[in-house]
């Protein structure tokens, strides 16, 4: 019951008929006078009763019924009111049909009231009128599962009615059905009991949704309608949430997918209900971007107006505010399908406001600010007009009257008076919102063929054997494709070359639908493929197997600056798998767009260089902690163990290539000698170091849906394959201080510390920098050691030559082991090759100017030919990837980059050979 005036005035200074800020004009003035006559409200409430009782016959009943509880609601807050009666409904005892039908009724005013005295907002009244929903549905069903389930445990039975649609998103309106889902959690009970239990529950329900629905002479609480269950026209009317779960995995369609956007566990057993629609996340929220939504969005689109009759012309009268063009399900159409789009990949759209919706949508770059405001201010207004229409009679209709009174009706209910401004500004808001959404759902138009392709007609009759087109609708869309991607390949340097290329990309395709409709929604994409297939088809091929990676693409950020640093998302200690699948997929996508940038010349080779090698200790950073907590998990903890790795070769030196593997040394340190791990199995510090080396290994090898992130090297770990794959600091101190061999100390000079424990990674820095400083290794033994493994190469066969710049003479091999060489006879701790080169030391100034000239020639090319070839050297570059790789290197062609290599090798080789004859000289 509503708390007395004078408590409600010591709580609640802000009284009810105190933020009364507007009320509707009398349609029928002796009806809204006669309310008054009845009621006798305070004077601040007079005109919003005469207004009320005026436009609604339904509300001047209701308030007279209730004119006890009306007199005392002037003197409470707002809340206050809406708390007291929600506390009322929880306070029902015994059958609650009457006590229900009384709330309702009372519910009704207050929710009434509020909403046409402009003292809750639209959006807020439809919050409260929820809230009360949800209220009355637990009674309902608590006293369902009392009388007919009381002897099964748990919190109602495990049973939860799931609101969906408006009463799941909090957005109610006035005299609307309410849509639920109801399941029971078969996990809380044995499954010997699963047959009776589902019996009870069935009873209950069915008890629940008549205390709700069933008409008495106080009327009815809510419709209620139960077919957005799963298969509605073969399941009973409650479903486990197995089976639930089953079904959409199999079965789940998008119109369902856009529904559960909105779905939440309403009444019940809360806790089963929000349980269950954490598993089916990734049912609504798919993990790639989803354009072919859009398509299915239009669909039904279409066919609701086929079913309500409301294709063609329109007019203000007799237009359906709900259904129709440019209506409320439009608006909610447009934002859950934008939602559905991209919300498996940002988690801030899986919200179940309409407006939060738009909100979330423009804070993710996803809609325009300003097309988002015109939808919000029409939403709010069109679900205004559907509470007045639904106040008149407390009747389910969303229909605009075409006759006079029910116009002025109308106008009157909303404040405005003059039915012919009122036709035209719901006109203007009508068209608004078609103007946005429109265009947003009906199929792009084929573009026009500009350009001529030969040969492409006749390769494209067998696209339709391909397994990416084995649908209609996949060949439908790749129909509108045609001229736009026709016109794209024709602009390729050899355009031929281009369709071949694209033709792997399609035949490699596992399914098209995605795919296409992807590019049909974003044709810049098609661009960007038509200039993969024509410099990278080896990269096009890879796309076909990993088209996710597009998704990307249309982030807002792809095309921004590359980051300073990296970091990677969800790295989750508890969820080893979870981690992996979700590392890669962020690798993948950072890994693509670093090539896309050099592709477009948005990025030096040497800053692709350099990101390739961030991301790569981004990925390790992750991939560590993840294997660190499985290891744990698996073997228990050693007391004082520490672990961290020594990135090697490339990885150290800072500078990777789109195909490089990853050199480590793993360390380990702190624990005592005799120390064992705590888990099943005790481990000694060396024996789980080398079992968190193997989880390491496959964490970042392990070829799983997802693909694989790396190739790992371990060789240049002490004593190389016959060592231990993890090694003690303090033995890896003494093994490169007495044991290492000369090559050893080189590889060394590009070591640094990329994962793990800080402390240990400190540990291997004063290491590393004891060993070199005090290398035990001569000049003459380091010179004579290089000459060695040159010869070593050489006689090998690692000749090298034209476009294969890593090995041979000269080669970028041959530059950086003498690089490594003059950093450690210099002392530097320096890791890159020009940093290397740049102290004086054992080289004089002008073979170090030759060398880094060379270096910068051989690796740049050696960057953009990882791009785009596997191949090394490439047997045969199209001209696209010729084309690509001159202008990068800022070339004429590509045989001018040939010669500039060979000129690079020979200029190396020869400067090398002066220096090493001169150190054999003095000695």
């Amino acid at each position: 019951m509503p708390v007395d005036g004078a408590s409600a005035k010591a709580l609640h200074p802000k009284m009810f008929k105190r933020l009364i800020r507007q009320h509707p004009l009398p349609f029928d003035p002796e009806a809204g006078a006669e309310a008054v006559a009845r009621l006798a409200p305070p004077k601040d409430a007079r005109d919003l009763i005469l207004g009320t009782a005026g436009c609604s016959p339904f509300l001047a009943a209701a308030m007279v019924k209730e004119a006890a509880w009306v007199a005392a609601l002037w003197d409470q807050a707002p809340k206050a009111a809406l708390t007291a009666l929600l506390a009322e409904i929880a306070a029902i005892d015994g059958d609650p049909k009457p006590a229900l039908r009384r709330a309702k009724r009372r519910a009704a005013i207050l929710v009434g009231l509020a909403d046409l005295g402009g003292i809750w907002p639209v959006m807020e009244a439809t919050r409260a009128w929820t809230d009360l929903a949800d209220a009355m549905l637990d009674r309902a069903l608590r006293h369902g599962v009392a009388r007919h389930a009381g002897a099964i445990a748990g919190d109602c039975a495990s049973l939860v009615a799931i609101a969906m649609g408006k009463m799941g998103a909090h957005e109610l309106n006035y005299s609307s059905d309410i849509d639920l889902v109801l399941l029971f959690d078969e996990s809380q009970h044995n499954p010997e009991d699963y047959g009776a239990v589902r019996a009870k529950l069935l009873k209950a329900a069915r008890l629940a949704m008549a205390t709700l629905s069933d008409v008495t002479g106080d009327g009815y609480v809510f419709r209620t309608d139960l077919r957005l269950r799963p298969d509605p026209s073969s399941t009973p009317i409650v479903l486990s949430m197995e089976a639930a779960e089953r079904y959409f995995e199999a079965m789940g369609r998008t119109w369902e997918r856009a529904a559960w956007i909105k779905a939440r566990a309403a009444a019940g057993d809360i806790a089963a209900g929000t349980r269950f629609l954490k598993q089916l996340t990734p049912f609504v929220w798919r993990k790639h971007l989803d354009f072919a939504v859009v398509q299915d969005a239009h669909d039904m689109r279409l066919r609701i107006r086929d079913h309500k009759a409301l294709h063609g012309a329109w007019d203000v009268p007799g237009h359906h505010v709900k259904l129709g063009h440019g209506g409320i399900r439009e608006i909610e159409f447009f934002t859950q399908t934008r939602q559905i789009i991209a919300g498996g990949r940002d988690p801030r759209l899986r919200v179940r406001g309409t407006l939060d919706g738009l909100d979330q949508l423009v804070a993710a770059d996803w809609v325009p600010k300003g097309e988002a405001q015109i939808l919000a201010d029409a939403y709010r207004k069109l679900r205004v007009v559907e509470h007045r229409l639904q106040m008149v009679q407390d009747a389910q209709t969303h229909t605009i009257p075409k006759d006079a009174d029910g116009l002025r009706r109308l106008a009157c209910f909303l404040g405005q008076g003059d039915p012919d401004a009122m036709v035209a500004d719901l006109r203007a808001t009508f068209e608004g919102v078609e103007r946005i959404v429109d265009p947003a759902f009906q199929p792009n138009a084929p573009a026009r063929p500009t350009e001529t392709l030969p040969g492409a007609d006749a390769l494209a009759e067998r696209w339709d054997t391909y397994p990416a087109l084995r649908s209609d609708r996949a060949r439908q869309i790749l129909t509108r494709l045609k001229p736009g991607l026709f016109n794209a390949l024709a602009g390729a340097t050899r355009p031929e070359e281009a369709l071949a290329a694209f033709d792997d990309f399609l035949k490699g395709l596992p399914a098209g639908v995605q795919v296409l409709s992807l590019f049909e929604a974003n044709p810049k994409l098609v661009d960007l493929l038509a200039e993969i297939c024509a410099v990278a088809p080896d990269l096009a091929r890879y796309l076909s197997q990993h088209a996710g990676v597009l998704d990307a693409v249309i982030g807002g950020a792809f095309w921004t600056y590359l980051p300073d640093r990296y970091e990677a998302e969800h790295c989750d200690r508890d969820d080893f798998e979870g981690t992996l699948i979700a590392l890669r997929r962020w690798h993948r996508e950072a890994h693509f767009r670093i090539g896309v940038h050099l592709l477009r010349g948005l990025v030096s080779p040497a800053r692709a260089g350099q990101a390739y090698a961030d991301l790569a200790c981004a990925t390790l950073r992750c991939a560590w902690t993840a294997a660190e907590a499985e290891t744990l998990r698996r073997y228990g903890q050693v007391p004082g163990l520490r672990v961290a790795g020594l990135g090697m070769g490339s990885l150290g030196a800072g500078q990777l290539n789109a195909r490089s593997d990853l050199d480590l040394v793993v360390l380990h340190d702190g624990a005592k000698a005799d120390a064992v791990s705590d888990g099943l199995r005790a481990l000694a510090p060396a024996q789980w170091a080398a079992k968190f080396t193997q989880v390491l290994i496959t964490a970042l090898t392990a070829p799983m849906g997802e693909g694989r992130l790396y190739e790992v090297d371990m060789r240049l770990r002490p004593s190389g394959r016959q060592g231990p794959v993890a090694t003690g600091l303090a033995t890896f101190r003494a093994y490169q201080a007495t044991e290492a061999w000369p090559w050893e100390h080189l590889a060394l000079t590009r070591a640094r510390p990329v994962a793990g424990d800080p402390a240990t990674q400190e540990g291997a820095v004063l290491a590393l920098t004891t060993v070199l400083e005090a290398s035990r290794f001569a000049e003459t033994d380091v010179v004579v050691e290089l000459a060695a493994m040159r010869r070593r190469f050489q006689e090998a066969g690692r000749t090298g030559g034209g476009l294969a710049v890593k090995a041979g003479a000269g080669g970028l091999q041959d530059i950086e082991l003498a690089a490594q060489a003059h950093a450690l006879l210099a002392r530097r701790a320096v890791r890159d090759v020009p940093g290397q080169l740049a102290a004086e030391g054992w080289l004089d100034a002008e073979v170090r100017t030759t060398l880094t000239a060379s270096w910068r020639v051989l690796s740049e090319t050696l960057q953009v030919l990882r791009l785009i070839s596997a191949e090394d050297p490439p047997a045969t570059l199209g001209a696209g990837a010729n084309a690509f790789l001159a202008r990068t290197l800022g070339l004429g062609d590509v045989a001018a980059v040939t010669a500039a290599c060979d000129a690079a090798r020979r200029a190396a080789a020869h400067a090398l050979d002066h220096a090493l004859a001169g150190a054999t000289e003095a000695d």
